[in-house]
This record gives C-alpha cells, sequence and structure tokens, in this order.
C-alpha cells in the first residue's frame, strides 16, 4: 500500500468521524431546544464567539447544525461585531462650543423668568456682573432650549401679576346653599371677598335674589369709608352677569380697579374658589341648613375659625390671625364651633 492509498484511508476515517460527532451534536441541540420554554439569555462573551464561529460555518451550515440561535441573529452579531471595531467615534474629539455649566444655565432660565421685559443682551450683562461670560447668541439658545420665548413675546404672567400686587388685589365670587323651609328648598347666593396678600374673608351679604339694586348695596358697603376694600386697588371676579355695570362702576369710582376674568376660567380666581371648597368642604357640608337665618349663623362662624383657629398651609401652615394669648405651658383645652363640627385645640391659662 503506497503513501497516497494510507492518506485517503486515513482520511475517509477522519471524515467519517467528524460527520458522525456532528450529527451527535445535532440531536443534542434539537433536544436541548425542546427542553426551554423560555428565550435562551447569552453573555456578551458567548455572543461573540458564537458569531465568529458561526461566519466561518455560513447560514447554510447553521441551518443543518440546528443551533439554539437563528443563523440570521448569528450573522448579525457578526456584522455589528465588526461595525463596533471600525467605530472610532469614542475617540473622536468633540468640536464647537464647550457646553454652558448647568448653574449658568439655571440663572439665566431665572432672569429670563423673573425679568420678563429682559432681553438676550440684558443678562449677558447682568451674568458678566456675576464674572459669567455669554454671548447673547448662546442665550438665545439657552432660552430656546428650555421653551422660553424671547422677551418682547414673552411678557408677564397672571401668577407675576398676582405676586407683584397681592397686597392691593382682592377677590370676590359668589357660591351657593340649599336652605329647607316650610315651602321647600330655597337657594341662596352668597357674595364675599377676600384679600389676596392677609387671605382675610369678609362675608358681604346673601340672599335669594341678587338683582342689580342689590349689587349695588354691595359695592357701597365695599367702598365706603372704612368698607373691606379700603386700600385695595384690583378687584378680580368671573363674568357673572351678577357683577353688573353699575356694581363695576361704583367699584371703580371708588379708586379701585374691576378686573374681568376671562370666561371659563376658574383658575384665575384661584384664592376665592379655594375658600368656597374649604367653607363647602369643612363646614356646610356636614350641615342641613333649616332657613336663611341659620346661614347667617353658620358662615360666620366658619369665618371666625378660618381667621383665627384653622392653619392655613398657603401661608407656612400657621394661623392667619392667632391670638395674643398663646401660651406653650399649661393644660390642653378645646374650643367647639357648630356643635362640634369646628375644632381648635390651644393652651388654657394654669
Amino acid at each position: 500500500m503506497d503513501v497516497n492509498e494510507v492518506l485517503a484511508l486515513v482520511g475517509g476515517h477522519v471524515d467519517s468521524e467528524l460527520l458522525l460527532r456532528n450529527e451527535y451534536l445535532a440531536a443534542e441541540n434539537e433536544i436541548l431546544r425542546s427542553r426551554f420554554s423560555d428565550r435562551l439569555l447569552l453573555t456578551r462573551v458567548e455572543r461573540v464567539r458564537l458569531a465568529r464561529l458561526g461566519k466561518l460555518l455560513g447560514r447554510k451550515a447553521l441551518l443543518e447544525i440546528g443551533c439554539i440561535v437563528q443563523p440570521d441573529t448569528v450573522l448579525r452579531w457578526y456584522r455589528d461585531l465588526i461595525a463596533k471595531k471600525f467605530d472610532g467615534s469614542n475617540s473622536r474629539k468633540s468640536s464647537g462650543r464647550p457646553p454652558v455649566d448647568q448653574e449658568v444655565e439655571d440663572l439665566v432660565i431665572r432672569y429670563a423668568e423673573e425679568n420678563p421685559d429682559w432681553g438676550c443682551d440684558r443678562i449677558v450683562g447682568a451674568l458678566a456682573n456675576l464674572a459669567h461670560i455669554l454671548s447673547d447668541q448662546a442665550i438665545g439658545d439657552i432660552l430656546k432650549r428650555n421653551g422660553i420665548p424671547p422677551a418682547p413675546r414673552r411678557g408677564s404672567s397672571w401668577v407675576d401679576f398676582i405676586e407683584k400686587h397681592k397686597h392691593v388685589i382682592s377677590a370676590t365670587d359668589f357660591f351657593t346653599v340649599e336652605v329647607v323651609e316650610p315651602e321647600g328648598l330655597r337657594t341662596i347666593y352668597v357674595i364675599f371677598v377676600i384679600q389676596i396678600a392677609s387671605r382675610q374673608v369678609h362675608l358681604a351679604r346673601l340672599t335669594s335674589h341678587p338683582n342689580a339694586a342689590w349689587m349695588q348695596q354691595v359695592a357701597r358697603e365695599l367702598t365706603d369709608p372704612g368698607g373691606f376694600l379700603q386700600g385695595q386697588e384690583f378687584l378680580i371676579h368671573d363674568r357673572d352677569s351678577k357683577f353688573c355695570r353699575t356694581f363695576r362702576n361704583i367699584i371703580e369710582s371708588a379708586g379701585v380697579k374691576s378686573v374681568r376674568l376671562p370666561p371659563r376660567s376658574p383658575d384665575l380666581n384661584a384664592y376665592a374658589e379655594r375658600w368656597i371648597g374649604s367653607i363647602k368642604r369643612e363646614c356646610l357640608s356636614g350641615f342641613i341648613v333649616i332657613g336663611e337665618k341659620a346661614l347667617q349663623i353658620i358662615i360666620p362662624e366658619f369665618l371666625a375659625h378660618y381667621h383665627g383657629e384653622r392653619n392655613h398651609q398657603g401661608v407656612g401652615n400657621r394661623l392667619l390671625f392667632p391670638k395674643k394669648d398663646l401660651r406653650d405651658y399649661g393644660p390642653i383645652g378645646t374650643r367647639e364651633r357648630l356643635g362640634g363640627k369646628l375644632k381648635y385645640y390651644y393652651r388654657e391659662a394654669a
């Protein structure tokens, strides 16, 4: 037997053994795959190893083997591997201006929000006073990125107006209460005024017929010497027809500007709306009001509690007008109003 015959014999034996091994591995893979109900999660190292070997075998061979991963997925892993190898974005140097520090950007936003009439150049100068040097273009980019319009279109918001003038602004509104009378239910209209800065509330009047003559009398009582609107410059209210032209004329003749809110905008009269929610939720919802006289007792009692015995979260969770005899010692007493519906706890004199 010559050398070529020996090599052919050995080669054939090796090929037969490789084919048998491959067939065994394919059968084993098929059995293993049948045991997995969920997708098999591979590590990055395992994916790289399969991607390199799968590329050498090719898609046709991978299909014949019946591997645990789809051939197209293995080949995609290989393409991603090659693409990442030649991706130089991580080592690429950035170009352009250096980014603005977040502290400086926050300062730009603060300047723009607190000063609606400041343009980019004005903000540049204000920043230079603090040794922050930025161009007007950089300021404009920051404002645009944060959704803040340029100064001519920025304007003052309603919140800014209220905050700047709260000590001379009052708000008024109505709410209704159903009272029980011998002939049935009757709707009572209650008008009140609240001073924005102090949160003090004044019960103006109540009636079941709020006509123009009644509203004129309300306006005169509010603006007379010593009236609740003394020292106020603005009175905000909605467009309810009860706030008639005569009512507004009397208010404005006393030097108080009547500010009518846009239609369907109760959020712009939030202080008055919140007080209505407070009296209804904390007081009126717990009573069946028998007659108008009962209502004339209930509302003043709530006002006394509201002003001197109720903590207000909007003003630091404190009392609006605390008693001068507040003590930090002595036994604890309870003051009840309206049959215990409203309670106030305090320390009694020892």
